[in-house]
């Protein structure tokens, strides 16, 4: 009897858990796991910079909207003058309006500086379960959290210029050059990602 109880009880907890999975009730990530991944000295100031901003993880949908309602969040364009953004399937084109505004003037600086050659953003803020999804299709997505998750970041790819998937080591270089004098004047940090053939950049609150 003992036996048949614990079989129906497991039974229907593995009915209710899949049953709130499919509601979404049921986060796909546990966020104290989360948050024991340790960032690399190279991507820890790209984390204390997205804390400056005062937005909190964003975690869902609901979290999004709630700072796009309050003003926080601005909508990148499709394109603008030196750049475009991909169709994005695990991001959302929002960011808050000191990443936009710095994102409106490199792509401005990088037209100017190539004669009207443009580059393109491949992902820009996403949340927590943004994360698990992309994690199913990209094993080198990030387990732990990302500036991403905050708004202020931003990935450009050095192998896509003009509509153009291919490498242009001369575009790549003006591009680079770009991002050096912003990081000079301190109000971004970047890394250039090899696995991912981009530039992560994250804004600063300046």
């Amino acid at each position: 009897m003992r036996k048949l109880f614990f079989v129906v009880f497991l039974s229907s907890a593995t009915l209710f858990f899949s049953q709130a999975k499919k509601t979404g009730s049921l986060p796909c990530y546990d966020l104290n796991e989360i948050m024991k991944v340790e960032p690399t000295m190279l991507y820890k100031p790209h984390l204390d910079a997205s804390k400056g901003f005062n937005i909190k993880i964003l975690k869902n949908t609901s979290t999004v909207e709630k700072y796009i309602s309050n003003g926080k969040f601005h909508k990148v364009k499709k394109s603008g003058k030196g750049f475009r953004v991909q169709k994005l399937d695990y991001s959302r084109a929002w960011l808050v309006s000191k990443a936009y505004q710095s994102l409106e003037k490199m792509g401005s600086r990088f037209s100017k500086n190539t004669g009207g050659s443009y580059f393109t953003v491949t992902s820009v803020t996403r949340t927590l379960e943004d994360q698990c999804r992309l994690r199913r299709v990209n094993t080198n997505a990030s387990l732990g959290i990302s500036s991403h998750n905050y708004g202020n970041s931003f990935d450009i790819s050095y192998i896509r210029f003009n509509g153009v998937h291919r490498s242009n080591p001369k575009l790549e270089e003006a591009l680079e050059k770009v991002l050096k004098y912003y990081y000079n004047l301190g109000r971004i940090y970047y890394i250039k990602e090899r696995q991912q053939s981009c530039f992560h950049v994250t804004v600063k609150n300046y």
